[in-house]
């Protein structure tokens, strides 16, 4: 018998929804934006009515936070942030229970950070407790654990997370809810002349054309950039990702519509094209599940190796030249060249060996490993199917 989830209907989609401070709470006043809110609930409760599995990623924790403790601003001071975020995490669940109660629709919470998916046994326990939430008719409203989290651990924003998200349950649609109707190649606000980016299948080339470098909000946490940061995760998992404007939900619905039928015109909106081979769930995990705990130089032909069409080779210590940083066995490295001052990330895996290890094995052959270390864990320093590339030739 086939598992739930492929059980679904076809016309049924999974789709993780990302909305932001500045459209949750007034950016000064600190008070819910109730009208935005109302939308995007009606806009959730719709797709639900069509037989669409969607999870809600959701910032203003420290906006609804700031609000209840009559603050002016964000502290600068860590702990001041977290215990915020303690304050509004409560409050702003609390409004979306009540929101979404008035239909009878259930919610759930689920507050993560980090480490939580860096283990492998956790991060599937998460995958199976969403699909679980989704199965029984649930939205999942997904938060970072800001009371907990530190730079160290943080997803860094909530873009990222619902990329993260969005990979994890192999989702459809990622939509990245902003302040405007799309990406431009520069501010609309300063600069008359951006052009918007409606559909974007190389991010390499977008990144040279346009200029991101305002920052988000004085509540949020990042601006466009970290929504091309975004992007770039989730079309690597095989997630066609959307920016559209926060302030019109309706437009969720639309852009499925037109997607569907060629006859139907979408409003304004950014497509990032999801990536034809996306990375399969342990790789992908890899590759973003797990910190980066230092990195790996080698040489051109272990280099040419992991960059082949299909990576058949695992890393051997003969193809190591140098290591950096100070990790243990079972942890992420990045894998690297370097020739002269220039570094090259070409891949990431999880190490059979500690840095201290690594250092005393390098440049020698595997049947050497032994008399160097006087044991041996394994032939090879990163096994193939532990070892993920992050550049292609």
């Amino acid at each position: 018998m086939l598992p739930k989830s492929q059980q679904r209907d076809k016309q049924s989609l999974t789709i993780v929804v990302k909305i932001g401070t500045s459209s949750i709470c007034n950016e000064v006043t600190h008070f819910p934006l109730l009208s935005n809110l109302s939308a995007l609930v009606e806009s959730v409760l719709h797709l639900r009515s069509l037989g669409h599995r969607v999870v809600l990623v959701t910032s203003a924790a420290v906006g609804t936070g700031l609000r209840r403790l009559n603050m002016a601003e964000k502290p600068s001071k860590l702990a001041a942030r977290q215990a915020v975020a303690a304050v509004g995490q409560g409050r702003l669940m609390a409004l979306y229970d009540d929101l979404f109660g008035q239909f009878g629709q259930p919610v759930a919470q689920l507050l993560l950070t980090k480490n939580d998916l860096a283990d492998r046994s956790q991060y599937l326990n998460a995958v199976n407790c969403l699909e679980e939430l989704l199965d029984m008719g649930v939205v999942p409203i997904v938060n970072e654990n800001d009371t907990i989290s530190t730079q160290g651990i943080r997803f860094g924003d909530n873009d990222t997370l619902s990329a993260i998200m969005a990979g994890m349950i192999k989702a459809d649609y990622l939509f990245l809810l902003t302040d405007v109707d799309c990406l431009y190649t520069d501010n609309p606000r300063t600069n008359p002349d951006a052009q918007p980016v409606t559909v974007c299948d190389d991010m390499a080339t977008l990144m040279d054309k346009v200029s991101v470098s305002s920052m988000g909000s004085s509540l949020g946490t990042g601006g466009m950039a970290t929504k091309l940061i975004a992007a770039d995760l989730a079309i690597a998992a095989g997630v066609i990702t959307i920016i559209t404007n926060g302030s019109k939900t309706k437009n969720i619905h639309q852009i499925i519509e037109a997607d569907r039928n060629a006859e139907l015109t979408a409003p304004l909106h950014t497509r990032f094209v999801a990536k034809n081979n996306p990375l399969l769930d342990r790789k992908w995990w890899i590759q973003y599940g797990l910190h980066t705990a230092g990195t790996i130089f080698v040489d051109e032909g272990a280099a040419k190796a992991i960059l082949a069409p299909r990576i058949k080779s695992s890393l051997f210590a003969a193809g190591i030249v140098d290591v950096e940083g100070s990790f243990v066995a079972q942890q992420a490295v990045a894998i690297a060249t370097r020739q002269g001052d220039t570094v090259q990330v070409i891949g990431k895996g999880i190490v059979n060996y500690s840095s201290i290890e690594v250092s005393r094995v390098k440049r020698c052959h595997s049947a050497e490993i032994a008399n160097i270390l006087g044991y041996v864990d394994s032939e090879c320093i990163i096994h193939r199917d532990n070892l993920v590339r992050t550049k292609s030739l």
